[in-house]
């Protein structure tokens, strides 16, 4: 899959090409549905296929996956080609006739377009399906609406995934998104507190994503193509930050540096012991194994850890016929 960042950079196509129109944030069995139908049309007019998506997101909502991370599930779809549009204030100033002639029409130039019946454009998302099913008509393309997608009686959207996943409601996540919930991010040096107590983690930097509610979690990491199991925690260390007796907008790191608190994702993964550090890794969520906790002692707390860690590979197992 050919990426264009930015309309300057995307260059006009020989022969037109089928175009889907999305944020595609997730890109749930709703947006599967497009985008399979889009690769469908494209193959049988014998075009290219092309996604068209934008970022930031345009409602300013978290993403339930990072660009990078929304990239990769677009080329393992087998589309042809993507742009991705920069929601700048300027974009976002740029009225819904202006999109239609300006950048659908003159620059992109489709053969057929597909979208979903909820999809918006322009200006206050003044643009809707019917203004671009009356435009198509005068500009000579195709276009294909998509209805709503709906699962077990409930509609398929972005902020009704992006609420279960912030809830911890992983399990009817994945079914409305067809896969496990998972995030990317870079392995970054953390304060050593895990490994003092025996499980040293790796300390993840998500990609600017919808994380899950704090709590520790059951997961697989993908670590240089391969799938391990592991145990992830995601909170703010409360634990910790009460056992040092330190003002709560600090921390104090084993190696004596103050740093600001913020959200932590940690990995410990199995029987693992290679350094990560720099590394990008996907974190796939399997099951939510308890809130987050503060507990009155660092001891109460390791031994916590241990229950978890025990509980994790009974999840693992039961999941996946792990050994033991």
């Amino acid at each position: 899959m050919k990426v264009f960042y930015g309309l300057t950079h995307f260059k006009p196509q020989n022969i037109k090409p089928a175009v889907a129109l999305g944020v595609f944030d997730g890109l749930h069995l709703g947006h599967q549905r497009i985008i399979g139908r889009l690769i469908k049309e494209a193959k049988r007019l014998k075009i290219p296929s092309l996604i068209v998506t934008f970022f930031p997101h345009p409602q300013k909502e978290s993403s339930i996956y990072s660009l990078s991370h929304r990239l990769k599930l677009f080329k393992a779809t087998g589309v042809d080609l993507c742009l991705v549009i920069r929601f700048s204030p300027a974009f976002c100033r740029i009225s819904a006739r202006e999109f239609l002639q300006k950048i659908l029409v003159r620059k992109i130039n489709p053969a057929i377009v597909l979208i979903g019946r909820n999809f918006t454009f322009g200006k206050n998302a003044k643009g809707n399906w019917q203004m671009l099913s009356d435009y198509s008509k005068m500009a000579k393309f195709k276009l294909m609406v998509i209805d709503v997608l709906t699962y077990k009686g409930i509609a398929i959207s972005s902020s009704y995934i992006r609420n279960l996943i912030k809830t911890g409601q992983l399990i009817k996540a994945q079914e409305l998104l067809g896969r496990p919930v998972s995030i990317f991010g870079r392995v970054t040096g953390g304060c050593g507190f895990a490994r003092t107590l025996g499980y040293p983690t790796a300390n993840i930097e998500p990609d600017h994503q919808t994380l899950p509610a704090f709590g520790v979690y059951a997961v697989r990491v993908r670590v240089a193509g391969k799938l391990l199991n592991g145990i992830c925690y995601i909170g703010n260390k409360p634990t910790f930050i009460h056992s040092i007796k330190k003002p709560r907008n600090k921390k104090v790191c084993s190696t004596g540096v103050k740093a600001s608190i913020k959200t932590s994702v940690e990995a410990h993964i199995f029987d693992f012991e290679n350094n990560l550090y720099g590394r990008r890794l996907q974190i796939e969520f399997v099951k939510r194994l308890r809130p987050e906790k503060r507990f009155n002692s660092i001891q109460a707390l390791a031994y916590q850890i241990k229950r978890d860690i025990l509980n994790c590979h009974k999840q693992l197992r039961l999941q996946f016929k792990c050994p033991q």
